[in-house]
């Protein structure tokens, strides 16, 4: 049977719902010491390995300054690591594959930044604040029939 409160402190004293607690993110880490996370972005998917080191980063087998040859992607790669004030703080392994270099380079840095998360939890406030652990989710709009592309249309001729 339902219970009769007498005032509505104790209506509320008997309906408080227990506080939840932030959730508690743990580190994972492979046999090696290592933190794996994968990355996308457009038709681009990247898989990352951080482990401590003094920041060297290899891109499917080649060094960032090789694979990534404008310093604009090298930039965009690093914003993670310096958001967080961890450049030259750990190796990177990456192996990324599709899309073309920017869509390349945004796919590492999602990869890297869950990577992180992964290795040290409390920076995800910080990196989420920034908007790098949030998938991007534009990708190329299909192409229409009737038209020459997407939205662009054949050329009109009026006569």
């Amino acid at each position: 049977m339902a219970e009769t409160f007498s005032s509505l402190q104790d209506l509320k004293s008997a309906t408080a719902a227990p506080t939840q607690e932030a959730p508690h993110y743990v580190q994972k880490l492979d046999a090696q010491g290592r933190a794996y996370a994968t990355g996308k972005r457009k038709d681009a998917v990247a898989r990352v390995w951080i482990k401590p080191g003094s920041g060297k980063v290899v891109v499917n087998g080649r060094a960032v300054e090789v694979y990534f040859a404008r310093p604009v992607l090298r930039m965009i790669l690093q914003q993670p690591l310096g958001v967080a004030k961890r450049v030259d703080q750990y190796d990177l392994t990456v192996t990324v594959a599709g899309g073309g270099l920017s869509g390349q380079a945004g796919a590492v840095r999602h990869g890297l930044s869950k990577a992180l998360v992964a290795f040290e939890p409390e920076l995800r406030g910080v990196l989420k604040k920034e908007g790098f652990l949030t998938r991007d989710s534009r990708v190329v709009e299909r192409k229409k029939y009737g038209k020459k592309k997407a939205r662009r249309s054949f050329q009109f001729s009026k006569r």
